[in-house]
């Protein structure tokens, strides 16, 4: 049988891989030779083992962590798809934030840091019907969507009166789980089945307008907070409010307002 074996140079001609990458699989425990020389330690390999080492380096070459590629190599073919389409969706929700990246790396190349009005002025109090969700930085936006999903069917099935634009309602401090909130203001008294009620107290606040797509957002909180500290003052308590002005189904995303809402007091530190 030792004659039907391939030592580790031939081994990795065969599958058009280095000798250093064989060893590093081995000592992974990825692809275990098929023997080792007791006092030599050479290793040897048998043809059949070249498909897994081969797909071995086409996963590592995706990028695939190796904890996967192990994985999916012990496992059966019903599960070595399942994981194989998990790695798939995590790598396209990751192309989606890198395009997201791009453009706004684009837009700051084309004309530097957008220029924003930054005002002040006093909110009124306001009593919105919402909507809560609980979810990750990179989910807000399929989060904010299934919360409207759930909360105009619920204002329009019980005919409460509204008033738009929508709001959205995020915490100051962007953790790994959030709560969100997603809502429409209503006057007072209206009963709130099937929804919960969100008084927003008024006061001094500070707010900008986005115009662009919702990706882009960051822009315009970068250019908010940074004239919020220039001139003193100091975000006041949650939440932040995003007032969606124009939104998908009235313009094309290049054409979508958003109003930025902080409330803010002086920094007296």
């Amino acid at each position: 049988m030792h004659d039907e074996l391939l030592t580790i140079g031939r081994f990795a001609r065969l599958c058009r891989l280095s000798v250093k990458q064989l060893r590093h699989y081995d000592d992974m425990g990825l692809l275990t030779p098929v023997r080792v020389g007791v006092g030599s330690g050479y290793r040897y390999y048998a043809p059949e083992q070249a498909r897994d080492a081969l797909t071995i380096a086409l996963l590592r070459e995706m990028d695939l962590p190796l904890a996967v590629i192990a994985q999916a190599l012990a496992a059966e073919p019903e599960r070595r798809t399942e994981l194989l389409r998990a790695e798939r969706d995590r790598l396209a929700e990751r192309i989606s934030r890198d395009q997201v990246r791009l453009g706004m790396l684009e837009r700051l190349a084309e004309g530097g840091l957008p220029g924003y009005e930054v005002t002040l002025g006093r909110e009124p109090e306001r009593r919105l019907m919402v909507v809560r969700a609980v979810c990750a930085p990179a989910e807000i936006g399929t989060t904010v969507e299934e919360c409207l999903r759930r909360l105009l069917p619920a204002l329009g099935g019980r005919d409460i009166p509204w008033e738009p634009p929508l709001w959205g309602l995020y915490p100051l401090d962007l953790e790994e789980r959030m709560e969100i909130a997603v809502g429409a203001q209503t006057p007072q008294g209206v009963g709130e089945p099937g929804l919960e009620c969100e008084v927003l107290s008024g006061g001094l606040v500070a707010e900008t307008v986005h115009i662009g797509p919702y990706a882009q957002l960051p822009l315009a909180y970068n250019a908010l907070f940074s004239a919020v500290h220039e001139r003193g003052l100091r975000p006041a308590g949650t939440p932040v409010r995003e007032v969606y002005l124009v939104g998908p189904q009235e313009a094309p995303e290049e054409e979508l307002m958003t109003r930025l809402i902080i409330p803010v007091q002086e920094d007296t530190a």
